[in-house]
């Protein structure tokens, strides 16, 4: 389960936030914190994964507090932006401290739930990993947030559809239709369908190997960007 502490200066906004995310699989919130000062004592208390953070707080800025945090002793969670902040210096700086994504306010649940199943499934994959080889870390940087188009695509699929895109991204490695298969608990033909129609909207990638009798092994990976 992955432990989120939602940071927002206003208390309503605070709490549609941490109802929002108590509807996603997988997640719990341990906390709301309105101030940065709150925030960085409910960080050490609560041990967060993830804070969803407001940039705008009364004491001191979101960015100042994961710069604060980044630099002490103790626990050091996660961050994704939630933020009115519009300007492109606020942008610049959240990537460079290692934002997961950025968000701006006003946004649909679907967007928010769109990015913390993006978090789920790079932290499970993280996990799972013992050491990054090149390929390794082309599929952890992929995973890191979902872009405009992918979340648009993702969220028009259908839900047998959606699984597969799941099963391969959350795959230890490149995956085949048998496999993929197996985990759906349906024939090899009908993954097949559903994988290729993945590669056409570009959702992931084929990946060619040949094995001893010289004929390729069609094998599926998340898409790299």
């Amino acid at each position: 389960m992955i432990r989120v502490l939602v940071v927002d200066d206003d208390y309503h906004v605070a709490q549609a936030h941490a109802l929002s995310v108590a509807r996603i699989e997988g997640f719990t919130v341990v906390g709301e914190a309105h101030t940065a000062s709150e925030a960085a004592e409910l960080v050490t208390s609560q041990q967060p994964d993830l804070l969803l953070l407001d940039m705008y707080l009364p004491d001191f800025s979101g960015l100042e507090l994961v710069r604060r945090l980044a630099v002490s002793d103790g626990h050091v969670p996660d961050f994704l932006l939630v933020t009115a902040a519009r300007d492109i210096e606020s942008v610049r700086t959240a990537m460079q401290l290692g934002a997961f994504y950025y968000l701006v306010k006003p946004f649909s649940f679907a967007a928010l739930r769109e990015q913390l199943e993006a978090y789920r499934t790079w932290t499970e994959r993280l996990g799972r990993e013992g050491e990054a080889d090149q390929q390794v870390v082309d599929t952890l940087f992929s995973l890191r947030g979902t872009s405009p188009r992918r979340a648009a695509a993702t969220r028009a699929l259908q839900p047998t559809m959606a699984r597969v895109l799941e099963i391969v991204t959350t795959a230890k490695g490149p995956i085949g239709a048998s496999e993929v298969a197996e985990v759906l608990g349906a024939s090899r033909p009908t993954a097949q369908r559903y994988l290729a129609s993945l590669v056409s909207k570009q959702l992931l990638d084929l990946d060619l190997s040949y094995g001893s009798t010289g004929r390729p092994e069609h094998r599926y990976l998340p898409r790299r960007r």
